[in-house]
């Protein structure tokens, strides 16, 4: 049988348990924290687009996935006014496929037509990697950009949900639903 001491330091022992839980979970660290320098633009702080999903891609100028830009512009344009951000970064880590200078990225970036923010030239592996793919390689560290066109889905809460290789074009059906559900999930 249980008495009143007993039963009150199991309360209290739960209510710990529970303040531990809710502060850690505060703690949580989320991609609201970061912020990329722009490509001819003022930075890009990430919590500008909290409560809406972000869909990152480390992008490369010379890369045979380049024409993937013109989809991710399709979907912005398509999905952006209901929500989504979508984030160009460049990067020349894979093949040095990145132009050297802002100005020739930029000229790319208006050659497919893109009107979504886009990043100055980062890296994006290994120690010098920008803290947002560090972050990224820590949530999900099968999911490392091995090449281009990664597409990282940061959710309307600012929690990584989904990572895909440059195998999977903007227009896929594995992407597409995953943005719809973070969209339906933000309204």
């Amino acid at each position: 049988m249980m008495n009143r001491r007993s039963l009150l330091g199991l309360s209290l022992g739960g209510l710990a348990w529970s303040v531990g839980a809710a502060r850690a979970q505060m703690s949580l660290v989320t991609a609201y924290r970061f912020t990329f320098d722009g490509l001819e633009r003022p930075p890009i702080p990430l919590a500008d687009y909290a409560g809406k999903p972000i869909l990152v891609v480390n992008t490369a100028s010379f890369c045979g996935f380049v024409n993937q830009m013109d989809g991710l512009q399709a979907l912005y344009k398509e999905l952006g006014p209901r929500g989504l951000v979508v984030i160009g970064v460049p990067s020349g880590d894979f093949g040095g496929q990145e132009a050297a200078n802002a100005a020739d990225i930029a000229a790319v970036a208006v050659q497919h037509g893109v009107t979504f923010p886009m990043a100055a030239k980062t890296k994006v592996t290994g120690p010098d990697a920008h803290p947002f793919f560090k972050w990224a390689a820590q949530q999900r560290p099968r999911d490392l950009p091995r090449w281009n066109f990664y597409k990282f889905l940061v959710g309307h809460d600012g929690n990584l949900v989904d990572v895909w290789s440059s195998m999977t074009a903007p227009d896929s059906t594995a992407l597409r639903k995953a943005i719809d559900k973070e969209l339906t999930a933000k309204s």
